[in-house]
């Protein structure tokens, strides 16, 4: 093989990569606008921005409140659209639930 093919077969499995890449961002971007246009939906624009709030403190904790809102919206199991106060009600029983999962007990011996 010469330089020149070697060179020629590096750039298009570079070309290749991008290629797979941008297909993968472009696939998150899609699923990220189904995801919003899913919780204008299901939220009042109270408790959107309760939830936009709370992604500012806690971006962990507000993205799986967002799974579980979705989730529990596919079932049937919430109001539609979602009111501000029972959203919050909503989120006082998953922090309590989460809550008990981290407390941590320090013995001493």
């Amino acid at each position: 093989m010469d330089p020149e093919e070697i060179k020629r077969r590096k750039l298009l499995e570079l070309q290749k990569k991008l290629a797979e890449q941008q297909q993968q961002e472009e696939a998150l971007l899609e699923a990220k606008m189904q995801k919003r246009a899913l919780l204008r939906k299901i939220l009042t624009p109270e408790a959107r921005e309760r939830l936009e709030r709370i992604r500012l403190a806690r971006p962990e904790f507000a993205e799986a409140v967002e799974i579980q809102l979705i989730q529990l919206a596919q079932l049937g199991r919430l109001p539609i659209p979602l009111k501000d106060d029972e959203f919050k009600a909503l989120l006082e029983r998953i922090a309590a639930m989460t809550k008990k999962k981290r407390d941590i007990k320090i013995i001493r011996k």
